[in-house]
């Protein structure tokens, strides 16, 4: 899996103020927690988190603190402003290699449905899947070939198999469907 470095700057805990203050300089405010440490507080630019928030990619975020500390992270939780959508907060989960990560993957579909050549609507549904592995065995992407997927078929998360990954998404959880149109029920009645 790709990484992203991030570099942030140590904060205290804050009250309201401090932390407008730092939104307002185009500051986010970040947390990073993890088993067996103290949280962290730090804050990173706006526009450099961006990198990360505004891509349907996933990153293990290699983050380098103004300390000197650098830890290895996944993007765990963001707040976002309900008008404006500026990023308010984040939580990064500190990772290691030796232990499992839960983390979504992208998906990445090919082949082409025959379904739709039979008139169908290919529909996606889900585009990205939330999977459990080690940090070696994470992909950038998963891939899904359509190829076989009939006109009313459809593929669910319980379907996929992965090398060294196990699947969290619930298994009846639809990724990709074909639905069938007004043109292909047409033709159909009238074999």
């Amino acid at each position: 899996m790709k990484h992203f470095t991030l570099n942030g700057e140590i904060r205290k805990i804050g009250n309201k103020a401090v932390i407008k203050a730092f939104r307002r300089q185009g500051l986010v405010p970040c947390n990073l927690y993890g088993q067996g440490m103290e949280n962290v507080f730090f804050t990173v630019s706006e526009k450099e988190l961006k990198g990360i928030t505004h891509t349907p990619a996933s990153y293990i975020v290699d983050l380098k603190l103004s300390d000197g500390n650098i830890y290895t992270a996944v993007l765990h939780e963001e707040q976002y402003h309900p008008v404006l959508d500026t990023c308010l907060h984040v939580d990064f989960l500190k990772v290691s290699e030796d232990k499992p990560v839960a983390i979504k993957i992208p998906l990445t579909i090919s082949g082409h449905a025959v379904g739709v050549q039979a008139g169908g609507k290919f529909q996606q549904m889900v585009r990205s899947l939330k999977v459990c592995g080690m940090m070696k065995d994470l992909p950038d992407d998963l891939g899904i070939d359509i190829s076989n997927l009939h006109i009313g078929e459809n593929i669910v998360a319980g379907s996929l198999k992965y090398d060294n990954l196990e699947i969290l998404t619930p298994k009846n959880t639809i990724i990709c469907t074909v639905k069938a149109t007004r043109q292909s029920a047409q033709a159909a009645t009238t074999e």
